[in-house]
């Protein structure tokens, strides 16, 4: 699935510090390669496997981006995960389409609606500075269902409020499922809160010229009554 912390970015300064030169180069390609090491793989509320490595690639170009991340957890019995997603983001907008894929189902090009290992989730929000709010859906194949035993549409909403106290960055969330599945939370009947997290990040300096980003990041989960605790380091 996707994502364990990510930064707040603020872009209004940035923008006034802006040269002719810099802005002919924002119209090349950009590309950039990554990696988390976490203590624990847990997304929106749910616990996806142990200690797991986490890579990513991406390009953008003009707001729209296409990535690839990964992760793979140390134990043996840990799926595998490879999501694809293209976004366009601008002003704060984004909207965009993942394709989660897990090992452990179907071959990777098997895509029949019976017979998948990807969920395909349609993305959109905003992000106001002070606070970001997203919508998820999963549109195709692989997804819960509601209690009549239809496509559930398996939707997921969060608000996130960036902010800065005792020398860090910190990032407070809220996620909820706001209708009937069974694809999160080992089941929902309607509006479920599902993840309450506070998470910080901070650059540790190891000489000079080096340092190392890390986030460390505190979930409960009140549906299935779950705590989670998790450190990452990013290379």
């Amino acid at each position: 699935m996707k994502r364990f912390f990510k930064n707040a970015i603020y872009v209004t300064t940035s923008l006034v510090l802006i040269t002719p030169s810099q802005l002919k180069a924002q119209d090349k390609v950009e590309a950039s390669v990554g990696a988390d090491i976490v203590s624990s793989y847990i997304w929106r509320g749910e616990n996806l496997g142990g200690m797991s490595v986490q890579p990513s690639l991406s390009l953008e170009y003009k707001g729209l981006s296409l990535e690839a991340w990964g992760s793979a957890g140390l134990q043996k019995d840990d799926e595998k995960e490879l999501d694809l997603t293209l976004a366009y983001s601008k002003d704060g907008f984004t909207i965009g389409v993942t394709d989660y894929f897990f090992t452990g189902g179907p071959g990777y090009l098997h895509y029949g609606a019976n017979n998948t290992a990807h969920t395909f989730e349609a993305q959109v929000g905003y992000d106001f500075g002070h606070l970001a709010l997203n919508w998820y859906t999963n549109f195709a194949g692989y997804d819960g269902v509601n209690k009549n035993g239809n496509r559930a549409y398996s939707s997921y909403i969060s608000l996130a409020v960036p902010f800065s106290l005792g020398g860090l960055d910190w990032n407070a969330e809220i996620g909820a499922t706001p209708w009937t599945t069974d694809f999160y939370n080992e089941g929902s009947n309607g509006f479920t809160i599902c993840d309450i997290s506070l998470g910080a990040s901070k650059d540790i300096k190891i000489t000079d010229s080096f340092t190392v980003p890390t986030f460390a990041k505190v979930t409960v989960n009140p549906k299935t009554e779950a705590s989670y605790f998790v450190f990452g380091v990013s290379f």
